[in-house]
């Protein structure tokens, strides 16, 4: 006869868990007391939404379900920041939320919420657990879920006193999900529509990804001679400095490759929704019905059709299609060496990326990337959201599977949470987090979990005093009518001194190298806090520019 809470934690450990985020909480003590005599890390969080968003990148980066705990009520909805994160980037999360007893259901006891109907439209499923002996059961299904199809969030309500019944019941095996393939008439069609095609595009993005996958795609690309595209925060999919790379589809795009995808005579879409940002306010391609063929190769079948009729549509996950396509022969260059239009497609990334401009004040972000990027070029970079992100999507160099952890879903505060997750997960890594001023003031007491576990990521504060993307709409929309925008901020590296960690403060930008070099040497979780311009909004835009427009 064991508890709920140490049936629970045996199924999480059979699940190959090692490490939970929690805030803890009273409602899920059985729990938290079953972890005591178990080998799985206990990350401390500051907030919940700090843990969840840590849960989610550690999803991101292992493939599996990141698992978070969190206490009823304000701590259940603290976390659906992180859940919401987890749906649209289609990351495997779980939630376990702590609950009311079940006989006091329908009172509205204290902090009591119906998860399924708070959670219902953020999770892919919600499951309250009202039976200790049925706690395999519901946790190898919410595996299953979490993994199945297109990857997402998963919340598991724990009644209090369901924790502490004693029942008998044992963990269930790890779970293994299906992955859905190609058949073969499938990739003949292929096969006749990509030998046919003359000005072909592979659009990449979504999850399910791995190595492997990744280095199957770059054969893939190389084979058959095509321009390789990548969705909205999905940079670490195609090596940046490969010849066949031809630039991000996200905020603000290099024009030539906007034109590349909309002018191309057949897109492959691989593993990618298509959503608002890649598909520039959903402007770039023709709905319901493309202007060009679209082959659309996706994991959830849901998916397929949802907003383009493809001219092709694969249920299948990429490793799976990958593989499938390998006995594709090769288009009529046989692929020995990169057409003009592949090159050109990468000369037009090259130059977009190639040469920051200037902005206005003493410190510009332009030659700080420049820097970053020749000094730190295996860095994992971490960013939430705001126009400082523009910098590194735009002048960052990504070369591997794992170096981008970003939220397709654009939530601040994202980064430094995930630079957690990212720096227990690859120790050995550099990690640098990129936050805005508002960004990082979302969840900057993670930092303090940075210093808990004494964890040396380097976090840089681009501070400009406002929230710098709403501000750029208010000065499109509204020219001269600022409400709402402006900040007040602390002096940040004081804050990292007082965690006990390392503090540097830019004002210039020739000081930014020796103060980068004294964060690296330091051995401690530190931040740098660039102080920026209001004016510069973007690489290329400014205040003064919109307004005389």
């Amino acid at each position: 006869m064991k508890t709920g809470g140490e049936i629970l934690i045996e199924c999480l450990a059979a699940q190959g868990v090692d490490r939970v985020f929690c805030v803890p909480g009273e409602s899920y003590l059985a729990a938290l007391d079953a972890l005591h005599d178990v080998r799985i890390d206990v990350i401390n969080a500051r907030q919940e939404g700090g843990a969840a968003m840590m849960a989610e990148a550690d999803g991101k980066l292992t493939g599996r379900p990141g698992v978070a705990f969190v206490t009823r009520g304000p701590g259940a909805t603290n976390a659906a920041a992180g859940v919401h994160v987890a749906k649209q980037d289609s990351t495997p999360m779980i939630l376990f939320v702590g609950q009311i007893g079940r006989r006091m259901k329908g009172r509205e006891a204290f902090q009591e919420v119906d998860y399924r109907q708070t959670f219902r439209d953020l999770a892919k499923w919600v499951e309250e657990i009202d039976c200790a002996d049925r706690i395999p059961e519901i946790v190898s299904h919410a595996w299953h879920v979490a993994l199945s199809g297109r990857p997402g969030p998963v919340v598991l309500a724990l009644p209090e006193d369901m924790l502490r019944e004693e029942v008998e019941a044992a963990p269930g095996p790890l779970v293994e999900v299906a992955e859905p393939a190609p058949s073969p008439r499938d990739m003949d069609a292929l096969a006749g529509m990509l030998a046919a095609a003359e000005r072909p595009v592979l659009a990449l993005g979504g999850s399910r990804w791995d190595e492997a996958s990744v280095a199957a795609v770059h054969r893939f690309a190389e084979k058959h001679n095509l321009p390789v595209t990548v969705t909205f925060r999905r940079q670490g999919l195609f090596d940046h400095e490969h010849p066949n790379y031809a630039g991000d589809l996200g905020l603000g795009p290099n024009p030539k490759l906007r034109a590349l995808v909309a002018d191309s005579d057949l897109l492959i879409l691989l593993g990618a929704r298509m959503s608002e940002n890649p598909s520039q306010g959903f402007e770039l391609l023709d709905i319901p019905t493309p202007q060009m063929k679209l082959i659309h190769i996706h994991p959830g079948p849901e998916e397929l059709g949802r907003i383009y009729a493809p001219t092709l549509g694969i249920n299948a996950a990429p490793g799976a299609f990958l593989e499938a396509a390998e006995a594709i022969p090769a288009r009529a260059d046989d692929g020995r060496a990169v057409n003009e239009r592949v090159g050109a497609a990468h000369a037009a990334y090259l130059d977009w990326t190639g040469h920051p401009p200037a902005t206005p004040g003493d410190a510009e972000m332009g030659p700080i990337m420049s820097h970053l990027r020749a000094e730190m070029p295996d860095a994992i970079a971490c960013n939430g959201a705001g126009n400082y992100a523009i910098w590194v999507h735009r002048f960052w160099r990504f070369r591997r599977f794992d170096q981008q952890l970003a939220p397709t879903s654009g939530s601040m505060g994202y980064g430094l949470p995930a630079a957690v997750a990212a720096k227990l997960r690859r120790p050995e890594a550099e990690l640098v987090c990129f936050a805005g001023d508002g960004c990082f003031q979302m969840t900057g007491q993670e930092f303090g979990a940075l210093a808990q576990y004494d964890l040396p990521v380097i976090v840089l504060v681009v501070d400009n005093e406002s929230y710098g993307t709403i501000r750029m709409h208010q000065e499109r929309d509204y020219p001269t009518r600022v409400v709402g925008t402006g900040l007040k901020n602390p002096d940040f590296a004081a804050l990292a001194r007082a965690y006990g960690g390392h503090g540097e403060t830019v004002a210039k930008t020739e000081a930014f190298p020796e103060a980068l070099a004294r964060a690296r040497a330091s051995g401690k979780p530190a931040i740098i806090h660039i102080k920026t311009s209001a004016e510069a909004l973007t690489p290329t835009l400014t205040v003064s520019g919109l307004r005389s427009r």
